[in-house]
């Protein structure tokens, strides 16, 4: 798009988002703003495609003059080769959820980590920080183990179906945090037991894969518990901690901010986050 006056036309890439209340996230603050703002879901569930349509999704987007698309689960990883430039989080992090379109190029960013940040500090805030679990070690995970270990965990345990994305993780965040503040786990349940908190960043617990990816006689009543997703916004795994007595985060305020963030990229106008708050509470 060459201008905010030709409007805003932006679109999400992922798998089985039908429930995901981002476009009506942004259609609403662009509204609110004045802006002619079209946000589109690209659901490759729907569409009958995996990742290697990435490639011609990206082309297509670029072509009808798409000024922007975020990225979800599984594609948050996959999408960085095919990109021009990475912002200095995103590379950090080694994720990107929004990709910028602009004068020819494809530029990836990461709001995934402020997003997760924000909700951390406004939803469990003075919560103890010794010693944290996080279930998943994907490209939503790597955002959420950053922001975690800027926030304060002094180690955190991480574990992953396919354990060597949880080291290569693990890696990057000591490169980045100091040696050893991260760790691949390989003792789910004593890890847990010795736990001030849990995070879950698989998708283990959505609307489409409804579950808990752990057996929930881990929970204990010293942890607080966090999740990303937000359909539902109570997951399984939160209604057995809340009734243990956890302190518990959803996936809302993660979902808001992070949105925010993503709305300033795509507009170059700075979001409302109390009116978007109220917007994603009203749905």
């Amino acid at each position: 798009m060459s201008s905010l006056s030709s409007g805003i036309l932006a679109g999400l890439i992922g798998r089985g988002i039908q429930a995901s209340r981002t476009p009506a996230l942004h259609e609403r603050e662009g509204d609110a703003q004045g802006l002619r703002y079209l946000y589109r879901l690209i659901d490759l569930d729907q569409l009958g495609l995996d990742l290697d349509a990435l490639p011609s999704l990206l082309n297509a987007a670029q072509h009808m003059g798409f000024t922007g698309l975020n990225i979800t689960f599984p594609a948050k990883q996959a999408i960085i080769p095919l990109l021009d430039e990475l912002s200095d989080e995103a590379r950090g992090i080694g994720a990107v959820n929004t990709v910028v379109l602009k004068d020819g190029k494809r530029v990836g960013h990461n709001t995934d980590c402020l997003g997760f940040a924000e909700g951390f500090r406004r939803g469990l805030p003075n919560v103890p920080r010794r010693r944290v679990v996080q279930m998943g070690a994907g490209g939503a995970g790597a955002a959420v183990a950053h922001a975690l270990l800027a926030e304060g965990v002094e180690r955190l345990c991480l574990f992953e179906v396919e354990p060597g994305r949880a080291r290569a993780l693990a890696d990057n965040l000591n490169a980045h945090f100091g040696a050893e503040r991260a760790i691949a786990g390989d003792d789910l349940a004593s890890e847990v037991a010795a736990a001030d908190g849990l995070v879950n960043t698989t998708p283990v617990g959505m609307a489409k894969l409804p579950g808990t990816p752990l057996p929930v006689e881990l929970l204990h009543a010293g942890l607080w518990v966090a999740e990303i997703i937000y359909f539902p916004l109570e997951t399984e795994l939160l209604r057995h901690a809340r009734v243990l007595g956890c302190r518990t985060l959803d996936g809302g305020t993660m979902a808001v901010f992070q949105a925010v963030k993503a709305f300033e990229l795509f507009s170059g106008r700075p979001a409302d986050a109390e009116r978007m708050q109220a917007h994603f509470a009203s749905f």
